[in-house]
């Protein structure tokens, strides 16, 4: 174990902080108030449309001796061996969050539901029933909660109707048969929390009542609940004690977004990889119920001497690349089509996340600066000079060498076509070194654009959106389809190309919404996508069975 000396963000003030906790905390004494800067996260719609989120970062300064932890349900089995492998991934990172939490004066609860009886004697188990009861305790505190107001007119993002158990067949037989042979049943094998994560016996409680939980947050004046464990889509958000009925009563409840998981089948709709399951449902959460912290920001605050936690945890089987869609055009609905396209066909290999432009203040993109943690970034603005700052992040993701991707209008994404835009910055630049495009005009919008493939050198589809005028393009660019329209000389509309800085590039004048409908050009911007974050492609067929049970899946959920 590294000593906290050796830690780059050592101070004497730090250690000299450390050790009054630790003596106050030893002396039943109340801790030092010290303000600590944490980031949560939270999404709201974007103006006029409120489908789309707009995932905005907060800066909040915390006591962390007025937080809570809540560790829910993370019991010593399941009868989703799956879950249970997850389960073994997080534990020691929620005891490690929990640690350092109580080292500074913060109330851990642990919470794992119908194993009371386990806890009957333990000391904190018995330390809860001397808390007094508060004079503002709610009175539907005891039962499970399905929906709060906020969430009714919002679409469910997951059919969790199977129970969410991914198991292989064969495994899930043997694992039940293994479960038998210990005497557990193989429905509710669960018996206690499990051990790897410490219970404190002279500060934690050992409670799964709403009542219990809500008078303790009181006792000890609680003003930041974060709830951390299993599953997301179901205890997490409806327990007595969980995150619905935590914010529709007042509490500042926060999802621990890192340290958790859902029972989410990927035969199931929308179809997505498991891990894009739980993204759905964190989305959902910070939508409509309250927001999230990645445990990374406890452990930064805190000053942590653990280099492995001052980044988000991750399951060792999400080896999913992170695309990023940064949206900021009003011609073609990309917008739609895009976030359309990524739910039907790329969330089963790709952790998917959207930043979208102001719809008021072109000059402004809400969450920009999400990108710069992507492993691919995908561009569909429309002449949008930003802010030096805001450019800056799109800059340096480029010049970084990471794969880029532009579709139809980024090849005039930052810049105006005439004049200058004061206190802005646009990037004339662009679309030369980042695609090695060459975008100076397009054709009558009236004009039918014939597409076909330079490899099998016949026509793929008729496009209705108006042909880019790119010829030349940079040197080093490959063609792989073009574009003609009558009686015009034919010009390339998709390409690939190897930027400067060593990156890999794809662009496509496509894009139109029609052209989302081909299934022709679905199939080729999703392998190009692929391509350029090192995946597996897939097929037409694929493609259009794919879509076929995203569609017929999406009338059935409920809203």
């Amino acid at each position: 174990m590294h000593s906290p000396i050796h830690h780059s963000k050592f101070s004497f003030r730090t250690l000299r902080h450390a050790m009054a906790m630790t003596f106050l905390v030893a002396s039943g004494q109340a801790a030092i108030a010290v303000n600590h800067e944490v980031k949560t996260y939270q999404q709201i719609p974007v103006a006029e449309f409120p489908e789309r989120f707009h995932r905005i970062a907060k800066s909040e300064s915390w006591e962390l001796q007025r937080v809570a932890l809540i560790i829910c349900d993370v019991w010593d089995s399941h009868h989703c061996v799956n879950a249970v492998r997850r389960v073994h991934e997080i534990a020691p990172r929620i005891d490690a969050l929990a640690n350092v939490l109580r080292q500074n004066g913060a109330t851990v609860i642990h919470a794992p539901s119908g194993c009371m009886d386990f806890y009957v004697s333990h000391p904190a188990r018995l330390r809860v029933k001397n808390v007094p009861e508060a004079v503002n305790l709610p009175k539907d505190l005891e039962r499970w909660c399905d929906q709060i107001p906020s969430e009714e007119k919002a679409r469910y993002p997951v059919d969790q109707s199977d129970g969410g158990e991914d198991d292989d067949p064969v495994e899930h037989e043997q694992w039940a048969t293994n479960l038998k042979k210990q005497g557990r049943d193989p429905r509710q094998p669960w018996k206690r929390q499990i051990e790897s994560i410490r219970i404190d016996d002279e500060r934690d409680y050992i409670s799964d009542s709403g009542s219990d939980v809500w008078n303790i947050l009181e006792k000890n004046k609680i003003d930041h609940v974060m709830v951390c464990g299993v599953h997301t889509n179901m205890c997490v958000l409806g327990r007595p004690f969980g995150l619905r009925q935590l914010a529709s009563h007042g509490k500042h409840a926060l999802l621990v977004r890192d340290l958790t998981d859902t029972m989410y089948n990927p035969k199931s709709w929308p179809f997505v990889n498991h891990f894009s399951g739980t993204d759905l449902v964190v989305d959902h959460v910070e939508r409509y119920v309250c927001s999230t912290i990645s445990s990374e920001e406890i452990f930064r605050a805190a000053q942590h001497p653990n280099p492995g936690f001052q980044i988000p945890h991750r399951f060792s089987l999400d080896r999913r690349p992170h695309l990023a869609m940064l949206i900021a055009e009003d011609e073609y609905e990309t917008a739609n089509t895009l976030t359309q396209f990524a739910a039907e066909h790329l969330q089963s290999k790709l952790k998917v996340s959207f930043v979208y432009g102001d719809t008021k203040e072109k000059s402004k993109v809400p969450g920009i600066h999400a990108i710069a943690g992507a492993d691919a970034l995908l561009v569909s603005v429309r002449r949008r000079p930003l802010k030096s700052e805001d450019i800056d992040v799109v800059r340096r993701f480029v010049y970084s060498g990471k794969p880029v991707l532009g579709i139809r209008t980024a090849s005039h994404a930052f810049s105006l076509r005439n004049g200058d835009a004061p206190g802005l910055e646009q990037w004339k630049e662009y679309d030369a070194y980042t695609h090695g495009g060459n975008y100076t005009n397009h054709h009558a919008n009236n004009l039918i654009t014939s597409v076909r493939s330079r490899e099998k050198d016949q026509e793929v589809f008729s496009s209705k959106g108006s042909l880019y005028k790119v010829s030349p393009l940079v040197e080093g660019t490959e063609v792989r389809w073009f574009g003609s329209v009558p009686n015009q000389p034919e010009e390339p509309v998709a390409w690939s190309f190897v930027r400067a800085d060593g990156g890999k590039s794809f662009y496509t004048s496509l894009g139109h919404k029609s052209d989302f409908e081909q299934l022709a050009f679905v199939e080729m911007l999703a392998n190009e996508i692929f391509r350029c974050c090192n995946v597996d492609g897939v097929t037409s067929s694929e493609i259009e069975n794919q879509r076929s049970r995203y569609r017929s899946g999406k009338g059935k959920q409920r809203k």
